[in-house]
């Protein structure tokens, strides 16, 4: 079997105040972007409108396609390329155009279409993909999303209470916490739109991020019977030194996954990768660096009862 970094005696522990700073930072970076920036850009999913894939024959005039746009009624549409110069993404979310879909799933597309034709000739592009959704869908969708990560949230809380004494169970939930900040902070800095696909990396995140925080804590409990007089600080770095194999495999292998699909997937499953990409590190980070801090910090606030442990290293 493959062993690394078995017998570790790394002080993890220590360096909890810088990364607190950093992480603290980050979030704030990226919450500062999201109120002077004008919030998230929200898909289609949740807006209503009409998303179309094209891929031109030769690379057309930008302001042509906007203009030809335009002169057909289609105002405002957001025109973006994607892999080269040749392919385009249509996004068209005016409030005219979405109540327009309304009336017709496929209306906003057929009359992109045509008013392309038109201009541009027969087989000059290729439609890659469409999608069109109306308002009442899209309402439906944002709010299934909320209930969606709700949900997940009270699960979470139940699976704890029951795994967990309440100071695990506590830990747990505010580094889950951090990770959902951090994680919108990374989606808000590299202008991922929000879609179901970003939501579901999200909640792939949390439940990603938990595992890897239960893992370290089940090490903590049995190392808590088994090395009952060696001070918490240091059967928390042992815990984490312990488990560190584990991890270093785990993340490894699932990283080469998500930078797989970062790389060789299409544009529609770029954002999970990236949102999963960025969960691996956070993940990792806020089990070592937030859930141990913060059960020591419990640990010491509210000692077991009939249990002397210190939580830093005795002096020699």
């Amino acid at each position: 079997m493959l062993r690394i970094l078995h017998g570790t005696k790394i002080d993890f522990i220590k360096y909890w105040r810088t990364a607190a700073i950093l992480t603290v930072a980050f979030i704030l970076v990226g919450m500062g972007s999201a109120i002077f920036k004008g919030g998230f850009p929200l898909s289609i999913e949740f807006t209503g409108g009409t998303l179309m894939q094209l891929e031109f024959t030769t690379a057309p005039d930008v302001s042509k396609l906007r203009s030809t746009l335009d002169a057909a009624g289609i105002r405002g549409a957001e025109i973006t390329t994607f892999g080269s110069s040749r392919d385009f993404t249509i996004r068209a979310q005016e409030p005219e155009q979405v109540a327009a879909q309304a009336a017709g799933a496929e209306k906003v597309a057929t009359q992109i279409e045509a008013a392309l034709k038109a201009a541009y000739g027969e087989g000059a592009f290729k439609v890659g993909r469409v999608e069109s959704v109306g308002p009442r869908v899209g309402a439906e969708l944002a709010r299934g999303a909320v209930y969606a990560i709700l949900i997940s949230f009270a699960v979470t809380l139940a699976y704890l209470a029951w795994r967990f004494e309440w100071r695990f169970g506590l830990s747990a939930v505010l580094a889950t916490a951090h990770d959902i900040l951090t994680t919108i902070a990374f989606i808000k800095l590299l202008h991922l739109e929000i879609s179901l696909t970003v939501i579901a990396a999200i909640l792939t995140v949390i439940g990603y991020s938990l595992n890897d925080t239960i893992i370290i804590f089940d090490r903590v409990r049995e190392n808590l019977h088994k090395n009952r007089k060696m001070p918490f600080y240091d059967l928390l770095n042992l815990s984490v030194n312990e488990t560190l194999p584990r991890s270093i495999l785990t993340h490894a292998t699932t990283l080469a996954a998500t930078i797989s699909l970062l790389v060789l997937a299409g544009e529609v499953i770029r954002p999970f990768a990236w949102v999963m990409s960025f969960g691996i590190f956070t993940g990792t980070f806020s089990s070592v660096y937030v859930a141990s801090p913060i059960l020591m910090w419990v640990e010491n606030k509210y000692p077991r009862a009939n249990e002397a442990r210190g939580t830093t290293r005795p002096k020699p």
